[in-house]
């Protein structure tokens, strides 16, 4: 039995990459997306009688924070090194407003709702508010700028602009998945010492706020010039060189995510920052596609196989402690809090409101969730931690399914009037 349990495995590993290399080939520019295939995929095999156990994020929650974290800082480099939009306060206008209103006010909201409509103990509540505060930089491959080698933005910050849709949604994606994590410390804290901020207001403002972030931001700027200059230092001519370029990317990831963490910092942020550090110190260079490719299809295969195994969950009971208000909190924080809040954080700003909507509703929920809930459970004891995952589970189905369909019709239609 165990050794056919593993040739199931092989085989569903198997159609999991393959599925990764050929339905891009199908699902391009269509109402549909690669994570609907992965999610029914997941739920199918582990739903038939293989003898093979469903994952359980609950059971496995180390072995899941590792797996979407490996996920999410692959995707944050492929992300970043996908803009071309050099980084300025003004530049970048959209995606400042998204982090400073959009994103508070979502995690407000969400908080609020699980604490008022579903019944959720305050720090289960803030923890809420938290994980589904950063948009996927996985799930939104729809919606972001185009690759480097098709030039979307690649004439300039003028040029640029003629997509700010895709711009703010990629920026925002890039960002906000290492700006969630003082919120979730935040939820750890109210946790583990209570809900009156003496006990640990000082330390979460100047540790989890100032320090960690500020850790990531310098660190990722240094690394990422650093990385740079080795990497654009000469051209690979030999064949061994030629067959291994664009491995910097992922080898980058690592080593700035690892030093980063080791010195206290956001890695989430580091990455991200050295990512468009890279791209922004040889911008024309022919050598920026080989880097995003290899970025790109490692993250392509991380996200088929965590999709893979929360299809998986799903048939195993995910979503079984979900209760009605559980149910109406999830909805109404895809479909009411961010697009209000995303609504909010662009008033005022210079695109028409076909945008700005747009902009507002794509705030897609994935893999990031999964990391942050993980290691929020895993740092502290919080209650209805299946509920909680149940009611994050299913934003998340909505998003990849909903989000899904919509994303490539809408966005694309904006982008060619």
């Amino acid at each position: 039995m165990a050794l056919e349990a593993y040739d199931v495995i092989l085989i569903i590993l198997g159609i999991t990459l393959f599925g990764v290399a050929v339905l891009p080939r199908f699902v391009s520019n269509r109402a549909i997306s690669m994570p609907i295939f992965f999610v029914g995929f997941g739920a199918l095999v582990f739903g038939l009688p293989f003898g093979i156990p469903a994952p359980d994020p609950l059971e496995q929650g180390h072995t899941t924070e590792r797996l979407a974290e490996f996920g999410v800082i692959i995707a944050l480099m492929a992300v970043g090194l996908k803009i071309d939009r050099p980084p300025g306060l003004r530049a970048w206008a959209s995606t400042w407003r998204l982090l400073a209103f959009t994103m508070p006010l979502s995690i407000a909201g969400a908080a609020l709702l699980g604490w008022w409509v579903v019944g959720l103990l305050a720090p289960t509540a803030i923890l809420l508010g938290a994980v589904i505060a950063p948009t996927d930089p996985v799930l939104a491959s729809e919606v972001q700028v185009e690759d480097p080698s098709e030039g979307s933005e690649g004439e300039g910050d003028g040029e640029s602009r003629k997509d700010e849709v895709r711009f703010a949604l990629t920026s925002e994606a890039g960002l906000n998945d290492g700006l969630a994590f003082p919120f979730t410390n935040l939820a750890i804290a109210v946790a583990l010492v209570g809900l009156a901020p003496g006990n640990w207001v000082g330390e979460w403002l100047l540790v989890d706020v100032v320090y960690k972030i500020v850790a990531g931001t310098v660190l990722g700027i240094g690394l990422g010039w650093l990385a740079a200059r080795v990497i654009f230092a000469m051209e690979p001519e030999t064949q061994i060189a030629r067959s291994v370029q664009g491995l910097e990317a992922i080898a980058g990831t690592l080593i700035v995510y690892g030093i980063t963490e080791l010195a206290g910092g956001y890695g989430f942020i580091a990455v991200f920052v050295a990512a468009v550090m890279i791209r922004d110190y040889e911008r024309s260079h022919e050598y920026n596609e080989s880097l995003h490719e290899v970025s790109e299809f490692a993250e392509q295969i991380t996200m088929g196989f965590i999709m893979v195994f929360f299809g998986g969950a799903i048939v195993g009971g995910l979503l079984s402690p979900l209760t009605l208000e559980g149910a109406l909190a999830a909805v109404a924080i895809l479909f009411i809090v961010r697009p209000l809040a995303g609504v909010a954080g662009l008033l005022a700003f210079d695109i028409d409101w076909r945008e700005r909507g747009a902009i507002a509703f794509f705030g897609i929920r994935g893999i990031g969730s999964f990391y942050y809930l993980a290691h929020g459970l895993n740092e502290a004891a919080f209650a209805d931690a299946d509920l909680l995952w149940a009611i994050v589970g299913t934003v998340i189905l909505l998003s990849v399914v909903v989000h899904g369909v919509t994303a490539s019709p809408v966005v694309n239609r904006i982008a060619s009037e």
